[in-house]
């Protein structure tokens, strides 16, 4: 059975057992979260879609680690000005691991 779901802006397709990273989520550490905006869900053959989300489907997951990604440089420059500018970002992440599906 998998499930697609909606958190921090972008979706995701999980199956029970999996590992991911998603945005960062208000939760300690060994704690349990529920993703109740589900978009489908499948199991074979059967899908269900919904409209805009599935009702009463809901998807559990225990919170793994916090952490950081690694760093993306962005570098500005403007040839022949002398002007360069250079900075950084590291995205904050929450790991998973999806527990259950329920439709």
């Amino acid at each position: 059975m998998y499930a697609v779901i909606k958190t921090g802006g972008k979706q995701y397709r999980v199956m029970q057992g999996e590992v991911l990273r998603v945005e960062l989520l208000p939760a300690e550490v060994d704690s349990t979260v529920q993703f109740d905006q589900v978009l489908m869900v499948g199991e074979g053959e059967s899908v269900k879609v919904g409209t805009p989300l599935v009702a009463g489907a809901t998807v559990s997951a225990k919170v793994r680690a916090h952490g950081r990604a690694d760093k993306v440089r962005i570098v500005k420059f403007r040839r022949r000005k002398h002007h360069r500018k250079q900075m950084g970002h590291r995205q904050h992440y929450t790991e998973i691991e999806i527990t259950g599906i329920s439709a």
